[in-house]
């Protein structure tokens, strides 16, 4: 870890924690100061499944979910979401009454794209924007964006951590969120106060890991 302020935030649930790191870090859009690791989380079964379990709630009686797009490498929790939810006779609207779990491509511009053969997942579906963090909302507003490019619908953001409750008119439903670490910071590089304070930048952070300065 960059710091050795490694820690975890515990819930009641065994399986269920989050494990951050409290610094300095810059992402591709913000600069933070807790590093949210969810390594394991995206890859382990045991806590994909409890992170599974607390976000169904939010979905299996109110929301039609036909596809999860699945960002930030979280396939596995996606796959967990949409066993629950079909375990629970959830509705949807595929003839085969399964729901498709999705991987984004990007351009070199960040923009999402669908090829041939994924696009009617998307088109004509009722697609869950699933993350492993929503905080300035970027990614998130790509896939919106992308999804409405292609003519499916918004059925909602979920995430293992989030700063929003709403993402271009869409609810945002987390595990975590800001009042679970008390100071969590988000601020334009430009409008950091931890770099106005003269505090250097611990390491670069993306849905891959860190890397070290």
């Amino acid at each position: 870890m960059p710091t050795s302020n490694a820690h975890k935030i515990q819930t009641k649930r065994r399986n269920l924690f989050l494990r951050v790191v409290k610094g300095h870090f810059a992402t591709s859009h913000s600069h933070i100061n807790y590093y949210i690791d969810v390594t394991t989380q995206k890859s382990r079964l045991s806590e994909a499944k409890a992170l599974a379990e607390e976000l169904v709630s939010y979905y299996r009686s109110t929301t039609i979910v036909d596809t999860i797009l699945c960002l930030d490498g979280t396939e596995v929790i996606g796959t967990c979401l949409a066993n629950q939810l079909t375990e629970g006779g959830f509705s949807n609207m595929n003839a085969h009454q399964t729901i498709y779990i999705v991987t984004p491509e990007h351009t070199s511009g960040s923009q999402i794209i669908f090829r041939d053969r994924v696009a009617p997942m998307i088109t004509g579906k009722n697609v869950l924007i699933l993350a492993a963090s929503v905080t300035t909302g970027y990614m998130a507003q790509a896939a919106i964006e992308a999804i409405r490019y292609y003519n499916g619908y918004v059925a909602g953001v979920a995430s293992i951590f989030a700063t929003k409750d709403n993402c271009a008119g869409y609810p945002v439903h987390s595990v975590f969120n800001p009042q679970d670490l008390g100071d969590f910071i988000s601020a334009p590089s430009h409008e950091c106060p931890l770099c106005k304070a003269g505090m250097p930048i611990d390491a670069l952070v993306n849905s891959f890991g860190y890397s070290k300065l």
